[in-house]
């Protein structure tokens, strides 16, 4: 397509892209203007009272989370990509699944069972004879626990991209180091490590922004963050303007770990060599089995064992209100699901062809700046909307009574419309990647070929793109359809009245303390979620160019003496 020769409905579609991402930029731009706006004096109590804990504890939240999710996810990783062990072909698909259960449903279960009325608890002082106050026990709902559930659910970020990047490093450089009488202990931390900390230091950093946009495991720990803040100052004290002010400082954090992730990229100046086909150490006996405890043990406690708690709660005793209002609660969630996904995957799709088609650079800035959506907490995108939307509602109230003498209700705000809207700026980013990753692997010359046939832009995308793109879509669309399932935060906001959906259930039934029943919604939305992380997990054993080969460590020290 000749970018020097704009057609009509080439400009009309750069007009329509630029359109929709400045609808979805203005929210962002909304939250950012409000710290020149005068509040109703909340800011000044807050930032002399609480701002400083919910700085320090989400600090604190931020700085456990990386330390774990970068442990587990970069040992389990290195182990797989390197090592040959019993279960490794397992172990290395199934270390992914706890992506498919969000932290709040893992603190709500293991609540169920570490507090003091629970099964563990109950089993000790049962089996020792013990009272409350002969023993000490972890406090499951404190900063720790906060930690350790978020850890759980999120080193899956940290796993993935590592053991691709230990996946591609050269398995010569590696038997050079070990022929120089490096230990394999020595060649991980002064080889493989070094050359996969850009993708390690990424991972840490998706953890870290779904650390930051977390609210329903902190909340429910009476953890004080950022995220409850904003909830406090906007609904306990009704000051719009202050929540958004507090909305400006977790951005400013969200932003600082974009920047760090993008500093230690750029700081990096390791190279990789292309070395022959990737060789896998045989580990045998007790390293071996060692080496299955070490992977199995995050996917027992981040997936499986609360999947099971979950099923039996559900069975057992699950929600009272199982029948008709359960059936409108899942119908509430796969709308919204559906249509933000389809909308999204139509957005996406058209932004990435007019950045593509255009040939030029706006379009693909914007992009950009459209996928930092992802990176937002909801609370903040949630009061991004909301903060313009109500003026814009008043104004069309009060410009409807001075016209027509009559009043109207708000127009715009609380409505089905808005809550997507929402859910669009802070997932499309998902749906976004997917398509362009897609696109690029199209050559532009089928775009030359098809125009040269005097097919239109819409033609062009419709019977050229479209069809190579199937992949693309369903996967962006299934990605969009699983985040607004899980979604809770701009939620609980932006629902309109009367609207709950399985993550909401879910959340007010743990806040009532009615674990049991919350079990049901949660199970939910764990298997929704199951169903694209199955997919990808399956994708990692696809057959490769690796092979396995027994290395044994007396033979190869004797030969080196």
């Amino acid at each position: 397509m000749n970018a020097t020769m704009p057609t009509p409905m080439t400009r009309s579609l750069r007009l329509l892209g630029m359109v929709i991402s400045a609808l979805l930029l203005v929210p962002l731009i909304g939250v950012f203007s409000s710290v020149f706006v005068v509040d109703q004096g909340t800011w000044a109590h807050l930032s002399s009272t609480v701002l400083p804990g919910l700085a320090a504890n989400s600090l604190m939240l931020a700085s456990g989370v990386a330390v774990g999710v970068a442990i587990i996810g970069t040992l389990t990783a290195w182990l797989t990509a390197n090592h040959d062990f019993p279960g490794r072909r397992l172990l290395e698909w199934t270390l992914i699944l706890p992506l498919a259960i969000p932290a709040y449903v893992l603190a709500y279960t293991y609540t169920d069972v570490l507090q003091f009325a629970g099964p563990v608890q109950t089993f000790l002082r049962e089996s020792f004879g013990w009272q409350k106050q002969d023993y000490w026990f972890p406090e499951i709902r404190s900063l720790g626990g906060a930690v350790a559930m978020l850890t759980f659910a999120l080193y899956p970020y940290v796993y993935v991209i590592a053991r691709v990047a230990f996946l591609e490093q050269s398995t010569t450089l590696n038997e050079a180091a070990r022929n120089m009488g490096l230990s394999a202990f020595s060649v991980f931390t002064r080889i493989s490590l070094p050359l996969a900390r850009p993708a390690i230091v990424a991972g840490v950093a998706l953890a870290l922004m779904e650390t930051l946009a977390d609210y329903g495991t902190v909340s429910y720990f009476g953890v004080p963050t950022f995220t409850t803040g904003i909830f406090n100052a906007w609904f306990s004290q009704g000051d719009r303007i202050a929540a958004a002010k507090v909305a400006v400082i977790l951005m400013g954090f969200v932003i600082l770990v974009m920047l760090l992730e993008h500093w230690a990229r750029r700081r990096a100046r390791f190279h990789q060599t292309v070395g022959r086909r990737h060789v896998r150490t045989v580990l045998s006996g007790a390293r071996g089995w060692s080496a299955t405890l070490l992977c199995a043990l995050p996917i027992v406690v981040g997936f499986a064992l609360p999947a099971l708690i979950l099923l039996k709660l559900a069975l057992t005793e699950g929600d009272v209100q199982f029948g008709a209002r359960f059936v409108k609660l899942a119908a509430n969630s796969f709308g919204v699901a559906a249509i933000t996904a389809l909308i999204a995957i139509s957005a996406a799709l058209l932004l990435a062809y007019v950045a593509r088609s255009s040939g030029q650079r706006t379009q693909a800035w914007l992009n950009r700046l459209v996928g930092l959506g992802y990176a937002i907490p909801g609370t903040v995108i949630a009061v991004g909307v909301l903060i313009p939307l109500i003026a814009l509602d008043h104004f069309l109230v009060d410009s409807i009574a001075a016209i027509f003498g009559f009043t109207t209700g708000l127009i715009l705000t609380g409505g089905f419309l808005v809550l997507i809207y929402a859910y669009l700026i802070r997932f499309l980013a998902v749906a976004l990647q997917s398509v362009e990753a897609g696109l690029s692997k199209i050559t532009l010359n089928m775009d030359d070929a098809a125009r040269s046939l005097g097919a239109k832009p819409i033609e062009v995308m419709r019977d050229v793109h479209m069809p190579l793109l199937r992949a693309s879509l369903i996967t962006a669309g299934l990605l969009v359809f699983v985040d607004v399932m899980k979604e809770l935060p701009a939620t609980l906001v932006m629902r309109p009245f009367n609207f709950d959906t399985l993550a909401v259930q879910t959340y007010n039934l743990a806040m009532d303390e009615r674990l049991a029943e919350a079990s049901t919604a949660a199970l939910v939305i764990v298997a929704v979620g199951l169903i694209p992380l199955i997919m990808a997990s399956l994708a990692i054993t696809r057959p490769q160019a690796y092979t396995a080969v027994d290395i044994d460590p007396a033979a190869t020290r004797a030969a080196r003496s």
